[in-house]
C-alpha cells in the first residue's frame, strides 16, 4: 500500500501489522496520539508504518469482529498528530487502515461489511471521502464501496 508525501507527491511503501505489547508503550511515550491505546488492547489493534522507517507508527486501528452480524467494526482509528489537518506531511494513512479492515471483512466472508460509530463532525468526511452510508447510528461500507476502498488505497497486494 502506498502513502503519499503531500508536498513532493512521492509515494512510500507502507505495512500494516498487529500491535506488539511493546508498541503500546512506544505510542504512549511518543505523544503522537491523543487516545489511550492501551484501553484498546482487548481488541485487535493494528499499526501502519513505512517499510523504510519501521520505528515510526503513522496510524492505529482497533477492530472488533462481530461474526454473528457478518461485520468488522472499527472501534477506533487514529492518525498520528503530524499527519492530520492542514499541516499533515503524509496522506492516505486513514484510507489504508480502513481499506485494510475491508480486506479482513472480505476474507471472513462478510462481503466487505465494515462499520463504525463516528463523531458527529466526521460523518460527512466518512461518507464523502470513504463512501460510508448510514446504518442507524452506525456508518458502514460493504461490497462495491469496500472494493473501491481496497482498490484506491491498497491496490493489488
Amino acid at each position: 500500500m502506498k502513502i503519499l508525501h503531500k508536498e513532493s507527491g512521492e509515494t512510500y511503501e507502507a505495512i500494516i501489522s498487529e500491535m506488539l505489547p511493546s508498541d503500546y508503550t512506544d505510542v504512549k511515550k511518543s505523544k503522537g496520539f491523543v487516545f489511550n491505546w492501551e484501553a484498546e488492547s482487548e481488541n485487535k489493534v493494528y499499526k501502519i508504518i513505512l517499510k523504510e522507517e519501521e520505528s515510526q507508527i503513522l496510524g492505529l486501528l482497533s477492530l472488533i469482529d462481530y461474526p454473528e452480524e457478518f461485520r468488522i467494526h472499527v472501534n477506533l482509528v487514529e492518525v498520528s498528530r503530524t499527519n492530520v489537518g492542514k499541516v499533515k506531511k503524509l496522506e492516505n494513512i486513514a484510507g489504508c487502515l480502513i481499506a485494510f479492515a475491508c480486506t479482513l471483512a472480505f476474507k471472513r466472508g462478510y462481503g466487505g461489511f465494515v462499520s463504525l460509530l463516528p463523531k458527529t463532525k466526521l460523518i460527512d468526511l466518512y461518507q464523502e471521502k470513504y463512501g460510508f452510508r448510514q446504518y442507524g447510528r452506525l456508518l458502514g461500507v460493504e461490497f462495491e464501496s469496500s472494493k473501491n476502498l481496497i482498490d484506491k488505497y491498497i491496490g493489488n497486494e
